[in-house]
């Protein structure tokens, strides 16, 4: 696959803890991310985190620390980030998702051509 100089980064911020049907919800975006063919999707788990009910998210807090920061970004052309919306619209109750114009220098595959 071969990405435009010009794409979308497309970022999710959620809850580790969220789920949909018994999995883990950063896990269904990917695998529905993946089911669409888009370019690849990476999940990041943060240190230390707030959203909009300001409950602080950390390490440091026992308490809170099953439910940690993660996000997952995901960059492709704009028609096929478009593809993806009307699921996270279904599936994510809570967290931001943004978009913005990505620069794409790079996208290669570790395999070689035959």
């Amino acid at each position: 696959m071969k990405l435009p100089e010009e794409g979308i980064l497309l970022r999710i911020l959620i809850g580790e803890s969220d789920t949909l049907k018994g999995k883990s919800l950063y896990e269904v975006i990917v695998l529905k991310a993946r089911e669409l063919n888009l370019a690849g999707a990476t999940v990041f788990r943060g240190i230390m985190g707030f959203g909009a009910a300001s409950r602080i998210h950390s390490i440091k807090l026992l308490r809170l620390s099953e439910d940690l920061p993660v996000i997952v970004e995901i960059v492709d052309t704009e028609e096929n980030i478009n593809k993806l919306l009307p699921f996270l619209d279904e599936t994510v109750k809570e967290g931001l998702i943004t978009m913005e114009k990505a620069k794409v220098i790079k996208y290669r595959s570790g395999k070689r051509d035959s």
